[in-house]
Formats: structure tokens, C-alpha cells, sequence
């Protein structure tokens, strides 16, 4: 295979996860970091090769430059594949330049970035008739009169740029329980020079919430899905996937691949949404336009995306494929579901025995493999010298 690809980010499981998909098909994997320190996806045997390059937020120019400079050196495109959504925020922004020297699923410029924003994709999302929980802009006149009426409390404060919230507040949302602290949330972000959104806790437990990933074709057309049901998130009950099951489910292809066929989205997407323990009714909750937490899942029951999105923009497409029966696999991030079931357990939203039990599944690991095992060790290598590390400053 001549076009090699290029994997932006290898400091989380995600990076590692396409650097696996791609590299067992034998595809020379190029992964990019800004630095060494924690990129245990460099240590992959399916790495082909490494490059440490400019800070993508610090040194964008610098780091497109880069980029550029790397494919003109190549004799064939590379496929470039962000793993993270700076990453996306950065491609997305310099796409008309990166797609003259890479191959890059989407086309359409700020359609990324727009998918991102909470704020937009919720409009988007009303327009094209898909149930979105009640949401109240704090540009609006009376905005917390309107949330003591319409959403009332608890509710969510959340971010239109996700990445850059999670940056500063380390946590991907605010929950707030009156007024005050409402207020506050708000000033906090404010400050911060960051936008927000106030919107309705849709009731029902974390395993109410489930995934339909997908990746559409250059027209723009679903070739290949798979649904999951999420069991457990950290932090607990507003984060990401740390126990997540696929599972069957034609009502969120229904949903899912109309509306992102609708906005005319290209490559892969998963869209998160969470059924209402009430009316039983589904409401998107979020878009992630990148590789996501749950790639290993997908690959493992026979979806291997990155490898789709490969061989399409190299001109060899897949054929069209979809999981619609249930496997019993599950993904395991152990390393943040052990943090999770603590707080679980701790507020006595899951039991011991309901842990014990969930884990006799088949599952498909985040980043360990038995025939890829040094990205592991390394992990563990990094986590064990961080504690050694704060004991030594105790002391």
C-alpha cells in the first residue's frame, strides 16, 4: 500500500487503537506527537515511524507547516487521521491547505467545527427534526428565569467547545443544584472567556446512554454502523466510555444516519445519545467527528474504521456493512472504570455485585493486546513513576 497514514496523537488509547487498525493491514503508520513524554502509542510495533512536531495549539502555523512539508517529501497522499478533538479543531481549520497534500475524509471546511459546537449542532439538530434536550442560551433575555420554568434543577451548564472547557475545568460540564450556583458556573466561564449552554438532565441512569458509530462515504451515504450501550462513564455519569457494550439497535440508525447524511457529513462520526428512562424517547446528546474511545469495540466485532476510511480515499472502498445482531463484547478502559466503580459504588448508584457481574464478557481492551503488549507496559510504567513521583514530593 503506497499512501501512508498519518496518525495525529499518540499520548491516549485512541491514537494507539488506528495505529493497530491500520498497521495489522500493513499500512506504514506514521505517528505524531508533540512530545515524547506519555506517548505510549509510540512504542506499538504497528508504528512504522515516529516524528515529534510543533505544539498543534502553541505552534499552528508551525505544526501545518510541518505537516505539509512532510507530505511533499511523500510519493503518494498520506491519510491523515486526527485521534483527538484539538486535533479535529486544527484540521478543521487549516483543511483547505492540509487536503491539497493529505487525504482527509471530509471536505466541506468548518463542517467539523460546526458538528463540535454544542450550540450549532443543537440548531442543526432541531432543524432536521431531531429531539435534542431542552437547552436555554445565557444571551437570552431572562435566561434564568427561562431555566427555573422550562429546565428547572438540577441542569447542566455546558460548553459549546468542549476541548477547550475540558482544559480549563478539567471536567467536561458543570452540574448545578439552584440559583446561586448556577451563577456561579456561568461567571466561571465567562471569565474564562468560554461559552456555555444551560440544558436539561434527560432522566436515566448511565446505561441509558448509547452510540451509533458510523462512516459515511465522499457522497456522503452510510456504508458502515455499529450501535452500542454504554454501562459505565468516568467521571461518572457526564464522561466518556470506560464499560461499554455493542449492542443492536435499528432505532439509532433510523435517527443517526438520516441527520448525518442530511448535513452532508463525510468520514466517520459517532453520535451519543441517551434514551429517556420515562418516555423512552432518544435525544442526541453530542457528535464526536473523530476516532473515538470506543474503536477498539468496533474493530474487534468486525468494524475496522480507520482501515474503511483508508481504503475509500485510496480508491479501493469496502463494501457497505453493518453489526445488526448482539456479540456480548465489550470495551474495558480498566485503568478509569476501576476509578469509576469506586464513585459508583461510593453514591450507591451500582452495588459490588452488580460490578462483579459485568465483567464476565468478552471484552475488547483499550490498550492492552497480547500481540502489541509493550504500549501496556509502558502506560504502566508512566502511571506507577506519577505516583512515585507525588510520594517523593510528600516526603
Amino acid at each position: 500500500m503506497k499512501n501512508k497514514a498519518v496518525i495525529l496523537g499518540a499520548n491516549y488509547y485512541i491514537g494507539l487503537s488506528i495505529i493497530r487498525c491500520l498497521g495489522t493491514k500493513g499500512i506504514h503508520v506514521t505517528a505524531v506527537d508533540y512530545s515524547k513524554n506519555g506517548t505510549y502509542g509510540f512504542h506499538s510495533k504497528y508504528c512504522s515511524e515516529t516524528i515529534i512536531a510543533p505544539h498543534y495549539k502553541k505552534e499552528p502555523q508551525a505544526f501545518c507547516d510541518f505537516l505539509v512539508d512532510y507530505a511533499k517529501k511523500q510519493s503518494h497522499k498520506p491519510v491523515l487521521f486526527p485521534s483527538a478533538d484539538p486535533y479535529v479543531e486544527f484540521v478543521d481549520k487549516y483543511l483547505d491547505i492540509l487536503k491539497e497534500y493529505y487525504l482527509i475524509p471530509q471536505t466541506q471546511q468548518g463542517l467539523y467545527t460546526q458538528v463540535m459546537n454544542k450550540e450549532t449542532l443543537h440548531k442543526l439538530a432541531s432543524k432536521f427534526g431531531v429531539t435534542v434536550p431542552e437547552t436555554v442560551e445565557i444571551s437570552e433575555d431572562n435566561y434564568i428565569q427561562k431555566v427555573e420554568e422550562i429546565i428547572k434543577y438540577p441542569c447542566l451548564v455546558k460548553p459549546t467547545d468542549s476541548p477547550s472547557f475540558v482544559s480549563k475545568f478539567r471536567k467536561k460540564m458543570f452540574k448545578v443544584y439552584n440559583k446561586d450556583e448556577l451563577q456561579q458556573a456561568v461567571n466561571s466561564a465567562t471569565k474564562a472567556n468560554l461559552e456555555v449552554i444551560i440544558q436539561r438532565i434527560v432522566p436515566g441512569f448511565d446505561d441509558h446512554m448509547y452510540t451509533f458509530d458510523a462512516y459515511l462515504n465522499q457522497d456522503a451515504k452510510v456504508t458502515h454502523w455499529v450501535t452500542c450501550q454504554k454501562y459505565r462513564q468516568y467521571p461518572i455519569n457526564f464522561g466518556a466510555s470506560v464499560y461499554t457494550g455493542q449492542k443492536y439497535i435499528p432505532e439509532l440508525y433510523d435517527i443517526g444516519a438520516k441527520f448525518l447524511e442530511t448535513i452532508k457529513f463525510k468520514g466517520f462520526a459517532e453520535i451519543e445519545f441517551k434514551k429517556d428512562a420515562e418516555t423512552g424517547k432518544y435525544y442526541l446528546i453530542e457528535v464526536n467527528v473523530r476516532t473515538t474511545n470506543l474503536n477498539n469495540l468496533l474493530y474487534k466485532v468486525g468494524v475496522n474504521m480507520p482501515y474503511i476510511a483508508y481504503k475509500e480515499l485510496t480508491g479501493e472502498p469496502i463494501k457497505s456493512f453493518a453489526i445488526t445482531r448482539d456479540t456480548n463484547l465489550v470495551f474495558w478502559y480498566a485503568y478509569e472504570d476501576l476509578l469509576a466503580v469506586r464513585k459508583y459504588i461510593k453514591t450507591k448508584q451500582l452495588s459490588f455485585s452488580n460490578v462483579i457481574g459485568s465483567y464476565f464478557k468478552p471484552k475488547a481492551y483499550a490498550i492492552w493486546d497480547l500481540k502489541d503488549p509493550k504500549p501496556a507496559f509502558v502506560f504502566i510504567n508512566n502511571k506507577m513513576s506519577r505516583v512515585f513521583n507525588k510520594l517523593l514530593r510528600r516526603d
